[in-house]
């Protein structure tokens, strides 16, 4: 047992290593976040009911099928529910019905709704895609912002290793007598600034990552982390793309327009249900029904069967209530339940034509508001092919000057780094005071810093257009 022990603890430690250190790709969190978010989930419900819209449209070109039953008692002065006729009584009546339905005609609603509850669930799914894509950005977002703080936060850490270094090498200039003690006292001034930049920079890391966790709605916030290796190569094929391949690609796959388009197909099917109600209905129905009674029998002018021997009239043979003034009322047992339900049974069937004649102009009124929807939605169509049209003209705009701020700061970061050895050169043969080589390598890390701001900026830039090209949001990657 003892060296079955050994290997499997050895495996769970191992699995428990492997489950803390787990970095997460962009990928992998889009995947989560859109499996996950509670937005997303919400939107999914809104697909599911619009879903169950189109099942409850179908049923209704079906028959119904409806049974109803009852069962009452009553006392004192009643009608007799299978004779008619009023007794002073104690009974138990029963009735039972079932009724089947069909709509033959109703001015073609059925059709309509169908057609309506299509077109509902068709934007219910481009409203999913949008929200998709709006997850999809944010996480982006939030990741890119992750890498950024990290960029950052690798600068100061290694910019201070110069420090160090060069405060060594102060020191011991110093305590030779090569240069003055004002350079050591300023180069520990930028020791303990960087350190206190250093600090910053890692609660900014830990804040975006918990930032991100939270929306991914991941709770282990301590252990969790992304892969910050890998992003260093921009792919910009699509900012090369003519803005009009773009444009149209966003007016065929965006979900902003095809929402907007189906809304204007919705208003139509409401303006078509709307005027349907001008058109007559028709319907056909069949019904069954029967009851039964525990009241005796009445027999009009009939003989008492507890005394046979003295006649009063007329028996009754067929068993059915005979209206004969003069003669006695004689009560017998009730009839069996089974036999009362055989012979108290009845069916009725027939059509029912309902004609719209006036409804106080609700009708006229409903087809006025059906004609407004559908002029607002067709308003809200043209608005989000402007909207969309000039979001991607911001967005293609936007990407080209990331793509050149990012050029920019890219040649600014070799020019101060050229400054920063050169200073560093003179520094370090005591031709230039320890002030003008801190204030030279502040220069060389704010220009780093710059260039890792406008990179990722760059990148997040590129992301947006992508997805106005049609990439889905799950396969959005550097």
């Amino acid at each position: 047992m003892k060296k079955l022990a050994i290997p499997f603890f050895f495996l769970i430690l191992s699995i428990s290593l492997t489950a803390q250190t787990k970095k997460w790709t962009l990928q992998e969190c889009v995947n989560h976040a859109l499996e996950n978010n509670i937005s997303v989930k919400q939107s999914e419900l809104d697909y599911e009911t619009a879903e169950l819209a189109k099942k409850d449209a179908f049923g209704n070109y079906l028959p119904t099928l409806n049974g109803s039953a009852s069962n009452s008692w009553n006392t004192g002065l009643t009608q007799n529910v299978t004779t008619g006729v009023l007794q002073s009584q104690t009974t138990r009546n029963s009735s039972y019905n079932l009724t089947a339905g069909i709509s033959i005609f109703n001015g073609l609603r059925n059709i309509r709704t169908s057609q309506r509850a299509e077109i509902s669930r068709l934007a219910a799914q481009y409203n999913l895609d949008k929200m998709k894509d709006d997850i999809s950005l944010l996480v982006a977002n939030a990741y890119l912002q992750i890498l950024l703080n990290k960029a950052n936060l690798n600068v100061a850490k290694s910019q201070n290793v110069v420090t160090l270094e060069q405060l060594q090498r102060t020191n011991d200039l110093v305590d030779a007598g090569v240069l003055p003690r004002g350079d050591l006292l300023e180069i520990k001034a930028t020791d303990a600034s960087e350190k206190q930049k250093i600090a910053v920079a890692e609660n900014t890391v830990e804040i975006s990552l918990i930032n991100l966790a939270q929306l991914l709605l991941i709770k282990d916030y301590k252990n969790f982390d992304i892969v910050d290796e890998g992003y260093e190569i921009i792919q910009d094929e699509i900012a090369e793309k003519p803005v009009t391949e773009i444009i149209q690609a966003a007016q065929e796959n965006r979900s902003e327009v095809k929402i907007a388009s189906e809304n204007v197909e919705l208003a139509k099917k409401d303006l078509q249900l709307a005027r349907s109600e001008y058109y007559p209905s028709l319907s056909g129905f069949i019904n069954y029904n029967t009851r039964e009674s525990d009241a005796p029998r009445i027999l009009q002018g009939g003989v008492d069967p507890d005394r046979p021997t003295q006649p009063i009239g007329v028996v009754e043979a067929t068993g059915d209530v005979v209206v004969a003034p003069n003669y006695a009322l004689i009560s017998t047992s009730a009839l069996p339940y089974t036999e009362q339900l055989y012979l108290n049974d009845g069916i009725s069937y027939g059509v029912q034509l309902n004609i719209p004649i006036f409804n106080g102009l609700s009708v006229r009124n409903n087809v006025k508001r059906s004609k407004i929807n559908l002029k607002r939605s067709e308003y809200q169509l043209e608005q989000a092919k402007l909207d969309l049209e000039s979001n991607l003209y911001q967005a293609y705009v936007d990407a080209k000057g990331a793509q050149k701020a990012y050029e920019a700061a890219t040649v600014a970061l070799e020019s101060q780094e050229l400054a920063y050895q050169y200073a560093k050169d003179r520094y370090d043969v005591g031709l230039t005071n320890a002030f003008d080589f801190s204030q030279s390598k502040l220069r060389f890390d704010n220009a780093k810093i710059e260039e890792n701001r406008t990179k990722f900026e760059y990148i997040f830039k590129l992301k947006v257009l992508e997805l106005y090209f049609g990439v889905p949001a799950s396969e959005l990657k550097f």
